[in-house]
């Protein structure tokens, strides 16, 4: 039966539970309806923005029963801005919702025996703000009053949401950007304009080391070309003695990709220093790593604690980025290998063992799914594998090398539930899923880490 349904239709609804991007879920005579905004347990008005087959989205008008949950969001720009989902709802509460919605993609992907999969409670901050250690704003000139304006789009556009104060930005980073977005309406530097085609600098992309201090701030532009940047740079020396390294990044292609293959350096070192736990790190500006330092060691923990280390002597790790989580390893087994395709972040992870005096890493640069197979095939056989994927999950071709190879020991640390549990559909036939654990590395969204433990069978 169809269910008709139309745009701008208003309709009471009972929220169920929260889906995947936050939003809460009702169903109208069995067809899903995606209310942003809502939460469990609440009674709501709410007008139909778009209709398919299978789904509907609406937007909230009023909250006839409020959750118990509920509560203010301290943001100022929350409701118009894509950064955080979850404000509205308790923090304890959005610690639930990860670990549900963990249990929601194992539930549609139905991995072997998943039923009985240990889930477990996922691990909180005692201050769930100001934890980002970078930030990636677009920048656009206000027409009106023609200054350079920073900030994320709205969700769903292209329409940048100016942000001056971030609640989930390190202070040092938003810090730097004011100002240095100020510096660009002092000097007038050609912003990108997307609708024009026309100006070029697109990006300004800002990373503190959180234990050093150091801050490093990269120009991402349309072009090599970069008119007056030398008094912007004069100015940042003058008054962010904190920022140690000015870098410039060049993407040319219209693409949602941030940033490109070409980097120059312009001042200072050409990357900023980090540590974690013992370990100190170099981080160029692709270079990829974690954007809360903080649970970041929480994760690493638990990566290290998957492992039985009393059996673990060689271990790859995959996507290894800078190395850190295999550099953190390094001193308990007898080798570590990783690689990464950024040549930058292998490069980065090469100076960071050698800082640390380790002879017992190998990195190198390619993908996962074509040097494990040929590592196996030189005779190297690892004792365990640690993968951190992008939210794109393990690639095919690594997964069927995983799978065909199996290592004793697995850890999988995954950034998107639904990837997970569609790769545990394969694992879970050559691996006992002993238990996940969600690890909350992004408060006030709907993202969350999960760290897996699996042991071949």
């Amino acid at each position: 039966m169809t269910v008709q349904l139309k745009k701008d239709q208003t309709l009471t609804l009972k929220i169920k539970r929260l889906g995947i991007n936050g939003e809460g879920i009702a169903y109208y005579k069995r067809l899903i309806i995606f209310v942003t905004g809502a939460l469990p347990h609440e009674t709501v008005t709410a007008k139909i923005t778009n209709v398919t087959e299978r789904f509907a989205e609406a937007r909230l008008v009023t909250i006839k029963q409020p959750s118990p949950d509920r509560v203010v969001p301290p943001c100022p720009v929350y409701d118009i801005c894509g950064g955080c989902q979850l404000q509205h709802l308790a923090y304890a509460r959005q610690l639930d919702f990860k670990k549900d919605l963990l249990a929601q993609a194992l539930e549609k992907f139905k991995p072997q025996n998943y039923q009985h999969y240990e889930l477990r409670k996922t691990i909180g901050m005692e201050e769930p703000w100001h934890y980002r250690n970078k930030a990636q704003f677009q920048l656009q000139k206000n027409p009106t009053t023609q200054q350079v304006e920073a900030g994320l789009y709205r969700p769903n556009s292209h329409e940048i949401v100016p942000l001056t104060d971030c609640l989930v930005q390190e202070p040092a980073t938003q810090k730097v950007i004011n100002v240095v977005t100020r510096l660009l309406t002092k000097y007038d530097l050609p912003i990108y304009d997307e609708r024009k085609n026309s100006g070029i600098l697109r990006t300004l992309m800002v990373r503190v080391g959180v234990k050093t201090g150091e801050v490093q701030v990269v120009f991402i532009s349309k072009t090599k070309k970069l008119p007056r940047i030398n008094p912007v740079i004069r100015e940042i020396n003058e008054r962010l003695p904190e920022v140690v390294s000015i870098m410039q990044n060049i993407q040319d292609q219209k693409t949602s990709v941030i940033m490109g293959a070409e980097t120059i350096h312009l001042w200072g070192k050409p990357s900023i220093e980090e540590k974690l736990e013992q370990v100190t790190f170099e981080l160029s500006p692709r270079a990829f790593f974690q954007l809360n330092p903080q649970q970041t060691k929480v994760l690493y923990a638990e990566a290290r604690n998957a492992l039985d280390l009393t059996h673990v002597k060689t271990v790859v790790d995959a996507y290894c980025g800078v190395g850190t989580i295999g550099l953190s390893l390094a001193e308990k087994v007898t080798e570590v290998r990783g690689m990464d395709t950024i040549p930058q972040a292998i490069a980065d992870a090469k100076k960071n063992a050698a800082r640390m005096q380790l002879t017992n890493t190998h990195y190198e640069v390619g993908t996962a799914e074509k040097l494990l197979p040929q590592w196996l095939a030189e005779g190297f056989k690892p004792d365990a594998i640690i993968v951190d994927p992008p939210r794109t999950g393990l690639d095919q071709k690594l997964l069927h090398a995983i799978t065909r190879y199996p290592s004793q020991q697995m850890v999988y640390i995954s950034c998107n539930v639904s990837t997970l549990a569609r790769d545990l559909v394969s694992l879970s036939k050559i691996y006992h899923v002993d238990y996940l654990q969600s690890v909350d590395m992004f408060p006030q969204t709907a993202r969350c880490e999960v760290v897996v433990k699996l042991t071949k069978k």
